[in-house]
């Protein structure tokens, strides 16, 4: 049982795409009273289940889970938002006495929050709409000219006029993490993190990812922003019978593959982690939280 009065960490487990993250924070959520919130700037999506590897019902039903289902694809959600929304949800998990567990791949994400990020003010709205109307390689090369650091996903074109948009401003933020916080890295080597996404793939596609594709694209059109992204474009070439099946499989691997090497990317950044294999991250989390049975 809690002990009243004291209040419950942070536990935040980072780490790239199919490393395994969700499955420890699953198991260490329920051994110790926890819920989890997930930092995924792709699961915020309602709809897109299936090609966001979203956490499955079943899992939602062993732990509760925040952070999935907030937006309809197409809306604006940034990373202030996000920080806003993880926060109250964090205070909500500790005023009932249970853990919260930050768990996700999107390093802006979870550095918003643990670094307390004070982020600029809002856009000039007819700044954006010049930037919107250029094309992703236009941005970047505005980007290389001003010397303004790509965002984790360099392929959204809704990343990177937000990053053009910062550029000048420096954010406010803690030198280091807020207090009550314990921060763990799943370390995965590249050949295991290779096997599982290909394993990882194999089960998407037998759970019908095209098909989840085509309803998305008819209700809210293949340019919509969250439809640019991930595995979505990659179907859309296959249904227009661009590509073969296996095609699509091997590029979906591929940019699985792109998208853990931007996460980790950024994710080396943050010299507070502490990096781990499974094991030892379970290992080190379970003697942090060891007196909270």
């Amino acid at each position: 049982m809690e002990t009243r009065g004291v209040t419950p960490p942070l536990v935040v487990i980072a780490g790239p795409t199919a490393s395994g993250k969700t499955g420890l924070a699953i198991s260490l959520a329920e051994r110790f009273n926890g819920e989890i919130i997930c930092a995924d700037s792709r699961t915020i999506y309602r709809g897109m289940d299936v090609g966001t590897a979203k956490p499955t019902a079943n899992d939602q039903a062993r732990v509760p889970h925040w952070g999935v289902d907030l937006v309809e694809p197409g809306d604006r959600f940034t990373a202030a938002d996000f920080k806003e929304y993880a926060n109250a949800k964090i205070a909500d998990i500790r005023n009932r006495q249970k853990i919260p567990f930050l768990v996700g791949g999107t390093g802006l994400y979870i550095d918003s929050v643990i670094f307390n990020f004070q982020f600029g003010l809002s856009p000039d709205e007819q700044v954006r709409y010049e930037f919107e109307q250029m094309s992703i390689k236009q941005l970047h090369d505005y980007c290389v000219k001003h010397n303004i650091k790509l965002p984790e996903n360099s392929q959204n074109k809704r990343y990177i006029i937000r990053a053009i948009e910062l550029g000048g401003v420096q954010l406010k933020r803690r030198a280091t993490p807020l207090n009550n916080t314990i921060v763990v890295g799943i370390a995965t080597s590249i050949s295991t993190l290779h096997s599982r996404i290909r394993d990882r793939s194999e089960q998407i596609f037998d759970n019908e990812v095209v098909k989840e594709a085509m309803i998305l694209g008819k209700k809210y059109g293949w340019d919509s922003e969250a439809m640019t992204g991930n595995i979505y474009p990659i179907a859309r070439e296959f249904l227009r019978g661009n590509i073969s099946q296996t095609e699509l499989v091997e590029r979906f691997i591929a940019s699985d593959r792109q998208l853990a090497k931007r996460q980790m990317t950024w994710l080396r950044r943050n010299e507070h982690l502490l990096w781990a294999d499974l094991p030892s991250a379970e290992q080190y989390l379970v003697d942090q939280l060891g007196g909270r049975r």
